[in-house]
């Protein structure tokens, strides 16, 4: 992978010009906090698309099932 691509085309000033604006916004205590709770909704949005894909591959129970055979009651 191309490293401009990575970084947007940002040059080295922009990227620490970006990163001490984050640092002044937020605050060191901060940043922890936030990197750890975006890493729980990575794995919350990737436990959820790992749930659709199950749902999409495996065959619904009325697919599987053959449909029953009814019968009409008898009338007197």
């Amino acid at each position: 992978m191309d490293f401009n691509l990575l970084l947007f085309g940002l040059g080295t000033s922009e990227i620490i010009l970006v990163v001490l604006l984050f640092l002044l916004l937020f605050g060191a205590k901060r940043i922890p906090e936030l990197m750890k709770n975006m890493g729980k909704g990575v794995k919350s949005f990737k436990e959820g698309m790992k749930e659709v894909q199950k749902e999409i591959n495996t065959p619904a129970e009325s697919d599987t099932k053959e449909p029953a055979q009814e019968s009409e009651p008898e009338s007197k």
